[in-house]
């Protein structure tokens, strides 16, 4: 199992094994040598597996297998589960020549060897619902169900696993995955003439599924009983704020907090920007760009482990100039760090300025733990105990990385925010940003503080920090030898999840930031050309931040270790101070039509949902990704379809856990904790929400645009 940690590594290491598994020498025409050809000829040769199956044990009670599945493996004793296989295995080959239709469905629901392998069509599903759907009773006491698994052939030692071919196979649910086994070597040994790694079984049980469900335990009853509350108290509310309540000024602030209407109003208010020229709308068009370009990006990541019947195309796909864009979608975390630098300076120091430099640090950690940790904590158990029971197929719980159990080992440092450095195995993977971000912003009140008493000292010591962290990345791949791009030596943890590597972003935006503070209420005249130099290196910036390496990717190379530190070093630079110029553009009035469509309204709502958003994205693309009972075809149109039905179900989603939890809790927040707000004019408070994380200071109440002055 691979965890969900990431958008664009994976996505690279993915694309690189499967270039690495067709060949870089496969023919012009893209098709995969995956077999030599007498190989091929014998596989395409084969009638259908389960016709195969039962002709090759036509009397299965004298066949040599019987000694095998009857003595176990350590004990060399009889084994009761291996003779009520055998059992169920004579009464389905009886009932199989009798032509009952029990018995036809289970040979019915079986796999071919597919067509199209060179193609890259390498897996056959059968038919996983009409396999779990059979229960045949042969005594009151007695029946026979259907047990699905999907085998795995290694046809060639330099094949990887990704690539090897997959079938599914349907036998009596009293048959364990070793007895399969069993009978599947010994078929495909006598057909294929192979010596397959008897290390390497072509059946686990971690592929196979059976009808029968495990009954709730404690935890889900407990999970399901919260959320049933958690949705009573909404509906009451709500109804007394329709019903009973004339006026919303007057309603208890207990019944408001969890009043979906009143939560409503605030989730789709629209500020309006030409009351205060301080406002920052570009942020939230920004923001939500960037949380829409992680969604596209974990949608292509799992269509990429999809059952494609056309695998080759991923091999030519990613040479393409538009694969660029998702190659390199881990931009957009640059963003959100960027954004969180930025808006925390902004905020505090003028909360700064109104308390003379005073800074309640133990209420800002509080107050932010208690704002994100809520929608985090639940999420956890719902991923663990509620996703497993909305789906069920082939591949539930397979693709998009599920292993649910790892939740229950891990729980911990994900709610400590830790997660990055404390483990390997992350529960719900894509949280590491919560983790980067959180310690980010632990030592955050020290840039404050230092900011505030010694102004453009400590920037310019923040300016050289960055740079030594910089240089921190540059020599730990290059010493280490640390690829990113080909994933060598650990590189995830330590270059892509560690605070340390991902600092440069933040600090950018904290001296952005600083720099808009300082600069607050004045205007910057500009001539055109000095403006359209300005957006002329800033698209230069961010646009060889995502093509610098694409003539790498075309010849489906990775580039020398010293030349991928130089990129990721000066990337994780130049994209952040690429947003600059547009942030400050915008702010100036030089944004044009880039301003106009950040600034559009209708991005605020979507912003205010974009943490819940974030969470709980990868839950409906692993779903969607579980429930497929069949073969899917990779292309750029298909996967953009995938992607209106994620995002749209995720918003949808998002909207739920903004009104049961995330917005009533924030709301009990605040009532707990009065003392953390001043008395501020109603135009200078804002929503300081990033992808990711609130970052809204502690004096201040994340409900209105972003804004400064």
């Amino acid at each position: 199992m691979v965890n969900i940690k990431l958008t664009t590594p994976l996505l690279l290491m993915s694309l690189a094994l499967v270039s690495a598994s067709i060949g870089l020498d496969s023919p012009k025409d893209g098709s995969l040598e995956l077999v030599n050809p007498p190989t091929y000829h014998t596989i395409s040769g084969l009638r259908r597996l389960a016709v195969e199956f039962f002709d090759h044990y036509q009397n299965i009670t004298n066949s040599d297998l019987v000694q095998d599945l009857l003595r176990d493996q350590h004990t060399r004793l009889p084994s009761t589960d291996a003779r009520q296989c055998l059992a169920d295995l004579q009464i389905l080959a009886k009932d199989v020549s009798s032509a009952k239709i029990w018995a036809l469905k289970m040979i019915d629901s079986w796999g071919t060897l597919p067509s199209g392998i060179l193609y890259g069509n390498l897996i056959d599903l059968g038919n996983f619902d009409e396999c779990l759907g059979i229960e045949h009773h042969v005594t009151p006491s007695q029946s026979v169900q259907g047990k699905y698994c999907l085998t795995r052939i290694s046809i060639a030692p330099s094949i990887s696993e990704y690539v090897s071919l997959k079938t599914a196979v349907c036998f009596p649910a009293s048959c364990s995955a070793a007895h399969m086994d069993t009978m599947l070597r010994k078929l495909l040994q006598s057909l294929l003439n192979l010596e397959l790694n008897p290390d390497d079984p072509l059946v686990r049980e971690d592929r196979c599924k059976t009808a029968d469900r495990e009954p709730y335990d404690g935890l889900t009853i407990f999970t399901i009983v919260v959320l049933s509350i958690l949705a009573t108290l909404m509906a009451l509310a709500t109804l007394y704020d329709c019903l009973l309540c004339r006026d919303e000024k007057s309603l208890n602030v207990w019944i408001k907090a969890f009043s979906a209407r009143a939560n409503c109003r605030v989730l789709f208010r629209l500020a309006d920007t030409r009351s205060n020229p301080n406002v920052i709308d570009c942020l939230h068009g920004i923001r939500c760009l960037s949380f829409i370009w992680v969604v596209y990006g974990h949608v292509y990541l799992v269509f990429l482990f999809g059952p494609n019947m056309n695998i080759v195309k991923l091999h030519t796909w990613r040479q393409s100039a538009y694969s660029m864009l998702l190659q390199h979608a881990a931009y957009s975390v640059d963003t959100f760090f960027f954004l969180s630098g930025l808006l925390l300076v902004v905020i505090a120091l003028r909360a700064m300025e109104r308390t003379k430099g005073q800074l309640n640090v133990p209420l800002m950690y509080l107050h932010r733990y208690l704002r994100l940790t809520p929608v985090l904590a639940l999420s956890i158990i719902v991923y663990m105990k509620i996703l497993p029971l909305m789906g069920d197929g082939p591949l539930f719980g397979k693709v998009s990385f599920d292993d649910y159990s790892i939740c229950e080992r891990t729980w911990v440092w994900t709610l400590l925010y830790v997660q990055n450095y404390a483990t390997n195995e992350i529960c719900l993977g894509h949280t590491w940003y919560l983790a980067v971000d959180m310690q980010l912003y632990i030592i955050a009140p020290l840039l404050l503080i230092a900011l505030f008493k010694w102004k453009s000292k400590a920037a310019a010591a923040i300016f050289v920090i960055m740079l030594l962290l910089a240089a921190g990345l540059f020599s730990i791949m290059v010493v280490e030898n640390v690829s990113l791009i080909s994933s060598s030596n650990n590189a995830m943890k330590k270059i892509y999840y560690s605070t340390h590597t991902r600092a440069s972003p933040y600090l950018i935006g904290v001296l952005f930031g600083y720099f808009l503070h300082i600069n607050r209420g004045k205007s910057f005249k500009l001539n055109r050309l000095t403006v359209l130099v300005g957006w002329l290196v800033s698209s230069a910036l961010l646009l060889t931040c995502l093509f610098s390496v694409f003539g790498y990717a075309k010849a489906l190379e990775t580039p020398p270790i010293l030349e991928e530190a130089f990129y990721l070093t000066f990337t994780r630079i130049a994209w952040p101070l690429g947003l600059c110029w547009v942030v400050f553009a915008c702010m100036q009035g030089y944004g044009g039509l880039a301003n106009s469509f950040l600034s559009f309204p209708l991005w605020q709502p979507l912003s205010k949902l974009s943490y819940s958003a974030y969470i709980i994205h990868m839950f409906i693309e692993s779903l969607n990704g579980g429930i497929t009972r069949t073969n899917t075809y990779f292309s750029d149109y298909q996967v953009m379809l995938r992607f209106w039905g994620d995002f749209g179900f995720t918003m949808l989603l998002a909207f739920a856990i903004y009104i049961l939890i995330e917005a009533p809790f924030g709301s009990l927040e605040s009532l707990w904790l009065p003392a953390k707000k001043p008395n501020l004019p109603a135009a200078e408070q804002f929503n300081a929400k990033t992808v990711g994380c609130i970052q809204d200071a502690p004096q201040l109440e994340n409900k209105l645009p972003i804004s400064y002055k």
